[in-house]
């Protein structure tokens, strides 16, 4: 019993200091709160999709659920080889030039209009995150070092694989304006972003960064969980509505949001969809390969740019699916699919 009540604390202990661990953040208090409360999309102590969303729909019992998840075999989870990327020169390029340079997963670089978006930037491999995911070999070649100054930072949502703390520390005082939904501010101004720089919207809300560019706040269909109490933070699409009309998916499901979107905004030169990382246990809170399709159809961009896949094995399907889909999927079709390598320039 002895031996038994002190790894019981032993496990109390570190599990502690892990939960303690500046990268956790915390939740939103004082007015940040307040103004939370006051959002139609917070009911019951916390925020809820437009349409009700079950994080999961499996009905496997625990043991067969973390068995499946973490024991079982998937053949071509990730890579046998190194994935060919590409280095750009990111501290010298011209910020007059539109483009878009994809990092792996979501994280990658705007230029448009001469203004300079970071979107959701994982860059570094560091404990905590390190415990739940690795990047596949040869697809980390980007640091936060790399990144040039930036104008602004969009943060979708506040999970793991979108908000890195050591990223986003590092790259602090190169950051002009961070953009993000409710409540995500928090961790900002806690890991010393100062609250005057921090841009904090609800779902509908537009910022102005002149008169020629409007940051919209969009709905999508997802959750929010990073300290163990769901939905305390909300998370959003967005629209870069300025010399281009670049739409932002983050993450989530198929629902009605897309083709709202795709009525408001009649002429989206490039839209940024999640592809990847998707489960059939998961279907309302990612994009299934067969949604992802409507979901572009909905929006009738110009161009595509699928991402959230080719770094890291977050769900069970062979790493390289979520590109046959959609290359399958976009035959015929009148869109351009962007299908760059990580770090390659491309040129909107």
């Amino acid at each position: 019993m002895t031996s038994i009540l002190l790894f019981v604390i032993l496990l109390a202990g570190i599990t502690s200091i892990i939960l303690y661990h500046p990268a956790f953040g915390r939740l939103p208090r004082g007015e940040r709160l307040e103004r939370i409360k006051r959002s139609t999309n917070y009911r019951n102590g916390k925020f809820h999709n437009i349409h009700l969303t079950p994080t999961t729909t499996m009905r496997k019992g625990t043991i067969r659920m973390f068995w499946d998840f973490f024991l079982e075999k998937h053949p071509d989870l990730k890579p046998h080889k190194y994935l060919p990327t590409v280095k750009t020169d990111l501290l010298h390029l011209d910020r007059n030039e539109d483009l878009v340079i994809w990092f792996g997963h979501s994280s990658y670089l705007i230029q448009s209009g001469g203004r300079r978006f970071l979107i959701d930037p994982v860059l570094t491999n560091k404990f905590p995150a390190s415990l739940m995911f690795r990047p596949f070999k040869g697809t980390d070649r980007y640091k936060p070092e790399d990144i040039p100054d930036i104008d602004f930072l969009i943060i979708t949502h506040e999970h793991w694989d979108h908000l890195d703390y050591y990223t986003v520390k590092q790259l602090r005082d190169r950051i002009g304006t961070v953009i993000c939904g409710l409540g995500v501010g928090e961790y900002l101004e806690y890991w010393g972003f100062s609250q005057e720089h921090i841009v904090e919207m609800d779902w509908y809300d537009s910022y102005s960064i002149d008169n020629d560019c409007l940051i919209h706040c969009l709905p999508a269909r997802h959750f929010s969980n990073r300290l163990l109490k769901n939905a305390q933070t909300l998370w959003a699409s967005f629209m870069i509505d300025g010399k281009q009309q670049i739409y932002i998916s983050g993450d989530g499901g198929y629902d009605t949001h897309f083709a709202e979107i795709g009525k408001r905004f009649s002429r989206i030169d490039l839209a940024i969809m999640e592809n990847g990382q998707y489960n059939e246990d998961w279907r309302y809170i990612h994009l299934m390969p067969n949604d992802l399709p409507l979901a572009i159809k909905d929006l009738h961009p110009k161009q595509v740019l699928t991402v959230h896949h080719s770094k890291y094995a977050l769900s069970k399907h062979p790493w390289y699916e979520p590109l046959e889909n959609i290359h399958k999927a976009s035959i015929s079709k009148p869109y351009k699919l962007l299908t760059p390598m990580i770090g390659e320039k491309l040129i909107t």
